[in-house]
């Protein structure tokens, strides 16, 4: 009985350590040319392989100059859940937290729009024009075409997700 106790105990506790790692899954990130559509992106824009070039060193120098402040992002977002959970959460702490972590979001955001922008450079106005058409730089978020929906509905269309449409990944 021992032996089957400490197995099941060993799959329990393997299986909480394992499910970190697949919680959040693979993220696109809003409004970068990356992910499963990138490459339908770079085909419907017919960018030239100077372009893809500029783009690929644009999005790795935009991903390691953000990096450290993804982690503070991180890193205030798992304290803020741990205010949060506390048997008294302090209001203060909590507020501050809010505040520190807004102000990095910000930071984070100048900096997209400013990668967007130098993306937006590397493009003859027709690229532009078409990327513009297709939706590029909305991202996910809350209302009839992308992001989150009420979770008390069913079918088509509800729940979390990308939004409805195919976009450039057609």
């Amino acid at each position: 009985m021992k032996k089957i106790t400490l197995a099941l105990a060993l799959v329990v506790v393997s299986m909480l350590f394992t499910s970190q790692a697949f919680a959040k899954g693979p993220q696109q990130g809003k409004g970068k040319v990356c992910g499963p559509c990138r490459e339908a992106v770079m085909d419907q824009l017919k960018l030239t392989d100077t372009q893809k070039a500029k783009m690929e060193t644009l999005q790795n120098t935009h991903f390691k100059a953000t990096r450290t402040l993804r982690d503070k992002i991180f890193d205030k977002s798992v304290e803020l859940h741990r205010l949060w959970l506390q048997a008294n959460p302090d209001k203060n702490k909590i507020s501050a937290a809010q505040r520190d972590l807004r102000t990095m979001r910000d930071e984070l955001e100048d900096q997209a729009t400013v990668h967007k922008l130098d993306i937006l450079q590397t493009l003859t106005p027709e690229q532009r024009e078409k990327l513009a058409n297709s939706g590029w730089g909305r991202g996910e978020g809350f209302g009839p075409r992308g992001g989150m929906r009420a979770h008390d509905q069913s079918g088509p269309g509800f729940g979390p997700g990308p939004g409805l449409g195919m976009g450039m990944c057609r």
